[in-house]
């Protein structure tokens, strides 16, 4: 059986396109990919998402939207996409339950994956000491002294967080300035469990089977000096989740997809929403935005689509 439309991608993009779609009667299937919600389900704290003054945790929202999509009848199903073929209609695709799907139009929805710093000790000490999501291991970080990397929002945002669990939060940022917006600055230079290491990078991860030491270069001396923790959290970007689609769609030098002003993609009843595509804003409401976009282009397109197939 061939679906009218399929969405790949579980987050706020994904989950607003299921919702439209569905209203619109176009009964969408929804894959999720490795776990529901993207990386707004690994925050712990959204406050600045519309309809929510007292904020809201990220599992939350996740959990409302995909209820609201599967109230207008949208399919859910906990399963990756592996294998896509877009150069022959209706599209063809096979996912990590070995099973197989056509469409006839397509949104996609994967998001973006935490860069990581590529240094040494990094890979092997990936959860046990070194982590992406404070949401998922700050706990184990009761009364210990840890480390975020990164300047932005979300190095501030988790920092914050991690504040409620470690004794020290060690802020460590090549520069000398924040990226971050300036309410989040000033909750942070506001509170004292967080101390900011200004121009520095992470050359190494040590210790032997859990973090116990950072080694740290200065940006403009290149002295290097150790910095002991039991924890690091790293937020230095992200990578778009698009190397299924390498030589079928057209992206930039980063992976980013390349989208007109209508959210398609080279392929005609191909759409892309959010992180995929969105170099610039990636923030949750505007990734929903998108994702409601593609939808209703999607939609334009399926029906010009059948009435030149009747």
């Amino acid at each position: 059986m061939t679906e009218n439309l399929i969405i790949i991608g579980s987050g706020p993009a994904g989950l607003s396109a299921a919702t439209y779609a569905a209203r619109g009667n176009l009964k969408p299937l929804v894959f999720t990919g490795q776990e529901i919600g993207g990386q707004i389900a690994l925050t712990n704290e959204v406050e600045n998402y519309p309809g929510f003054p007292d904020g809201i945790t990220g599992p939350e929202l996740v959990q409302l939207m995909q209820k609201q999509a599967e109230k207008f009848g949208a399919r859910v199903e906990m399963d990756t996409v592996t294998e896509v073929n877009l150069k022959t209609h209706p599209f063809q695709l096979k996912t990590q339950n070995g099973a197989e799907y056509a469409a006839n139009a397509l949104i996609i929805a994967t998001g973006a994956s935490p860069r990581r710093l590529n240094v040494p000790g990094e890979r092997e000490l990936t959860g046990r000491g070194v982590s992406y999501c404070a949401t998922c291991d700050g706990f184990f970080f009761r009364n210990k002294e840890i480390a975020v990397v990164g300047g932005g929002d979300s190095a501030l945002q988790e920092g914050l967080f991690l504040t409620k669990f470690a004794s020290k939060v060690h802020v460590i940022h090549r520069r000398d300035q924040l990226r971050a917006q300036k309410i989040l600055q000033d909750r942070a230079r506001e509170n004292g469990k967080i101390n900011f290491v200004w121009n520095s990078v992470v050359k190494e991860i040590k210790g032997n089977g859990k973090v116990d030491t950072l080694v740290l270069e200065n940006t403009q001396t290149r002295a290097t000096s150790g910095l002991p923790v039991q924890g690091i959290f790293v937020y230095v970007g992200h990578i778009p989740n698009t190397g299924l689609f390498k030589g079928q769609l057209d992206m930039d030098e980063e992976g980013y997809l390349n989208v007109d002003a209508r959210l398609r993609t080279n392929v005609p009843g191909v759409f892309a929403a959010g992180e995929a595509h969105d170099r610039v804003f990636r923030q949750a409401v505007v990734s929903a935005g998108y994702g409601t976009m593609a939808e209703l282009e999607a939609e334009k397109w399926l029906a010009e689509w059948e009435h030149e197939h009747k």
